[in-house]
């Protein structure tokens, strides 16, 4: 069986052209050297060398077993480059999923970061709402999670990246596109649009916390996707709590006003603990020396 030892010793004698400075370049002995030869010779079944001359030389079989030789080694080397590279975190593959809001968030900054440090790895965008995410995390479905908060899950690793206000999406035709800044309680009577409950509990229920402080449950009319729902209040089916960056989408037909009080969402980043990705780990460190 033809072992990659054999390949060495093979390689170090054609380039020498002679057994005694293979082997010191091998730093072993050269009868040593001569016998494995001898053996990889019977192994192939033909032989390597001309012996029959004071330089050796390297037969016909010999001239092309060397070029497949040496590329057997430029693989090999290629190889463990790429590994070394996977297991420091810097090639694979990571997916990544956020809700459609997010998309318009500062958190591009981390993406193009972390492409320039590391662009040998393959990142997957996925779409989807928070808890999908969630189940999709825990699944190993995906790597890594932009969630609107709150966050209260046990079995994932958290850490707060963004907080943003929230703000009032209104029609063009709207009365209260007056105001330059609307106090929740004024939207008492107001049609509301929002996404189901189940595309994201944490931040649904803390909107429905917002309104009740303010004294009334809102009328939710629709129920629609994050971005769909700017489309459905500039055709004039209601209102809409929304975060600030949600108006980047430039939907026409929308006026947006900064709520009295200023109150704020937050997107976390979630992962699985067990996770052992290097490529999840790099990005880690990544977002921390962003700092977004």
């Amino acid at each position: 069986m033809v072992e990659l030892r054999h390949l060495r010793y093979f390689v170090a004698v054609a380039e020498e052209r002679h057994f005694g400075r293979a082997a010191r370049r091998l730093e072993m002995a050269q009868p040593p050297l001569s016998r494995q030869i001898q053996g990889l010779e019977a192994e192939l079944g033909f032989p390597l060398f001309d012996r029959s001359h004071r330089k050796v030389e390297l037969t016909t079989a010999g001239d092309a077993f060397l070029a497949h030789t040496r590329r057997v080694f430029e693989a090999l080397d290629t190889g463990v480059t790429a590994a070394k590279r996977a297991a420091a975190g810097k090639s694979g593959r990571i997916t990544i999923a956020y809700p459609s809001s997010v998309a318009f968030t500062a958190l591009h900054e981390l993406f193009r970061v972390f492409h320039r440090r590391l662009p040998d790895v393959d990142v997957a965008l996925r779409e989807l709402p928070p808890q999908e995410q969630i189940e999709a995390l825990k699944e190993g479905r995906i790597d890594v999670g932009f969630i609107r908060g709150p966050m209260n899950d046990d079995e994932l690793s958290t850490k707060k990246v963004l907080s943003e206000s929230l703000v009032i999406a209104l029609p063009t035709n709207h009365a209260l596109t007056a105001k330059k800044r609307i106090a929740l309680e004024v939207l008492a009577r107001e049609p509301f649009i929002c996404f189901p409950r189940h595309r994201g509990p944490g931040f649904f229920d803390y909107l429905m916390r917002l309104c009740h402080k303010a004294g009334f449950s809102p009328n939710i009319l629709q129920e629609a996707p994050q971005l769909d729902i700017v489309s459905l209040v500039a055709a004039g089916f209601g209102v809409a709590i929304v975060p600030r960056s949600v108006k980047y989408a430039r939907r026409p037909g929308v006026v947006f006003r900064p709520i009295v009080g200023s109150p704020k969402t937050e997107v976390y980043m979630a992962w699985l603990p067990s996770n052992g990705s290097t490529v999840l780990r790099s990005f880690l460190e990544i977002l921390g020396e962003v700092g977004i």
